[in-house]
């Protein structure tokens, strides 16, 4: 029955993460001693403090429709924040909270793309924002960087692919997947390029802020006054409160462009849980120590895992300064068999590493680059040391 399906949905890709997740766990319902680091997601529960918040709001009746852009409480509470965290001076008008980061990137490229627009993506980025392009029938023109440069762009290379169609830049500090963050500096560089073009926005995805190891503030590109009028700051609470089933992200925008979210929301899923938004609240507002031990703990395995990995020959690797991901350049042994099967690039290597080693990494070519994989250190470390293992015995034999 394909041919009664919309050619948005037969030309849309399934997201790599999501994908080799379900396999994963399909892998394992069959008895596979699979280990999953594909999906970017934190280990830990959520605080006990949070889960007490949804519980109370449970009991006190927050069990009804809520307002398309999220309880007024819980969106000056994110004003709140992003005046504490951030420097940046948000009305809680000018906040849409919605059902998922990813939700959120959504509302605004569907309300500014129009068909052909062009959409700059640092490679490598998000699998998520390419698709998200495509939906709005916008072209997504890749920019590319390696790991040698710390997988950033330059003001110099962002500049060199604006054209009289660019209407969008789309980019996440810290990465997603590469971990790289960049300094105030290297944001300075993007607001000045931005500055020269006052018809060109930047999505500036900052979901990973609290996981930053640099012990530099986080810079969002937009504290830089001069061009904040055309940055729409994405943020949520997976990540760094470790509430990934909740479901809720946020933007910060001027109030155009939330009012034009507002109203995209709107028409597609209303306003997000009710409950899930006052647990939000206290998140947001209350004491961030239980945020401040999980990122000792992921630095810390982060650290285990680089040392693992730079003792498997024929891997190139950077430090991450954030995030929870390595984006492992695995070309050297591009060219290479098993059992008279070609390995030449990442989809083929990730398939090589769930077969022969039975662990679950997302090829990167769903996020732009043709060289790597990634790899998710959101685990226990016995699961880390493991996956460090059986990636090492499974490419020694490659031939």
């Amino acid at each position: 029955m394909a041919e009664h399906l919309s050619l948005r949905i037969i030309n849309m890709q399934e997201s790599a993460t999501l994908k080799m997740a379900k396999i994963s766990r399909e892998l394992r319902a069959q008895g596979h001693d699979v280990i999953d680091l594909s999906i970017g997601e934190p280990d830990f529960d959520t605080p006990q403090h949070i889960k007490d918040a949804a519980k109370k709001a449970i009991d006190e009746g927050y069990t009804h429709y809520t307002p398309v852009p999220g309880y007024p409480e819980l969106r000056k509470a994110i004003a709140a924040k992003l005046k504490r965290d951030n420097r940046l001076d948000y009305s809680f008008e000018q906040i849409v909270v919605s059902t998922g980061a990813k939700q959120s990137i959504a509302n605004v490229v569907l309300s500014m793309i129009n068909a052909g627009d062009e959409v700059l993506l640092p490679a490598p980025y998000w699998v998520s924002y390419s698709a998200i392009a495509d939906l709005a029938e916008g072209k997504s023109v890749e920019i590319p960087t390696t790991i040698e440069t710390d997988f950033k762009v330059t003001p110099e290379l962002l500049e060199k692919h604006i054209t009289d169609k660019t209407r969008l830049i789309i980019f996440s500090s810290p990465c997603n997947p590469t971990g790289s963050v960049y300094t105030h500096a290297e944001m300075k560089g993007i607001a000045d390029v931005l500055k020269k073009h006052p018809n060109i926005y930047a999505i500036s995805d900052e979901i990973y802020e609290y996981i930053n190891y640099t012990g530099e503030p986080h810079t969002s590109l937009a504290s830089f006054s001069e061009i904040k009028e055309q940055v729409i700051t994405v943020n949520g609470f997976s990540k760094g409160f470790a509430m990934t089933g909740w479901r809720l992200g946020y933007i910060a925008a001027p109030l155009w462009i939330a009012k034009a979210c507002d109203k995209m929301q709107g028409q597609i899923t209303s306003g997000t849980c009710s409950i899930a938004q006052k647990a939000a609240e206290t998140a947001v507002s209350t004491d961030l120590t239980p945020t401040y031990e999980m990122v000792k703990a992921f630095r810390r395995r982060r650290d285990l895992v680089y040392g693992l990995l730079n003792d498997i020959p024929g891997l190139k690797v950077n430090l991450p300064a954030g995030a929870f991901y390595f984006f492992i350049d695995v070309s050297q042994h591009f060219g290479k068999s098993y059992n008279g099967k070609a390995v030449d690039c990442p989809e083929a290597m990730s398939a090589f590493l769930l077969e022969e080693a039975k662990i679950g990494l997302v090829n990167g070519e769903a996020f732009g680059d043709k060289n790597c994989i990634r790899l998710s250190y959101a685990a226990a470390d016995e699961k880390l040391i493991e996956v460090c293992k059986r990636l090492k015995d499974a490419l020694s034999k490659l031939n």
